[in-house]
């Protein structure tokens, strides 16, 4: 039986979920990089139909990953990095876990002996 995750839970799931695909993924690193750009000039940089990428970007829209704003005809396509942050927040821990582990095994190396190649 699973349970059903509510709240930040829930939010986090769907964050991790947009993440988890590739195109969702380039779609960000693409208005990272290059602002807030008309759905066409995002579709520009896939191969795959307009339909096919919009479902993607429905997807970040409902994770909170991009805002979408109406200018004429246009849907121009904007980068919210806020919830990126909620993401690095349930990471750092992991982040801190292995840094120690790799401290601690930079430390037994330091105590271990040099092998002499004579």
């Amino acid at each position: 039986m699973t349970a059903t995750r509510t709240g930040a839970g829930a939010r986090e799931d769907q964050i991790f979920a947009a993440l988890a695909n590739a195109t969702r993924r380039e779609v960000l690193r693409l208005l990272r990089e290059q602002g807030p750009q008309p759905v066409q000039v995002l579709a520009d940089h896939f191969d795959m139909r307009r339909p096919s990428l919009s479902e993607h970007l429905k997807v970040l829209r409902e994770a909170g990953l991009v805002s979408e704003e109406r200018a004429g005809r246009q849907r121009i396509y904007r980068l919210e990095a806020a919830p990126l942050a909620d993401v690095q927040d349930w990471l750092h821990p992991y982040e801190r876990f292995w840094r120690d582990r790799l401290r601690g095994l930079g430390d037994l190396l330091d105590r271990m002996p040099d092998d002499d190649v004579t």
